[in-house]
């Protein structure tokens, strides 16, 4: 399993950015998908999670500017970041939901100016 997120970056506050994972050794439609964010000293929060049917939920702080979505035949897991916050600060990955790891494969820095 190897899970590899990119897209991160130096933005200013109100700006987007596209995040992607990608993913190997399994099939993102076979799991629900998550995007969390690691801000510093923290541990890791869920922001944005997609079910096996496509169902999305967001952390009540992202709702309305973050959106999760996948490409199967790419398998790959996307997030749109929009009016970013300065809170939104963060290493971001993306992981399978409702399973025991501890491994998180690479993290992609979003860091937002205010």
């Amino acid at each position: 399993v190897q899970l590899q997120a990119c897209g991160g970056g130096l933005v200013q506050a109100g700006e987007s950015l596209r995040l992607s994972c990608a993913a190997s050794g399994f099939g993102v439609s076979t799991y629900h998908m998550g995007w969390y964010c690691q801000a510093p000293e923290k541990q890791h929060e869920l922001v944005a999670h997609i079910s096996t049917t496509g169902t999305t939920n967001y952390a009540d702080s992202v709702k309305g500017r973050f959106t999760i979505s996948r490409d199967n035949a790419k398998n790959t897991v996307y997030l749109q970041m929009s009016s970013l916050k300065a809170e939104d600060t963060g290493i971001y990955y993306c992981n399978r939901l409702y399973i025991r790891t501890n491994y998180w494969g690479k993290g992609t820095q979003v860091t937002v100016s205010s």
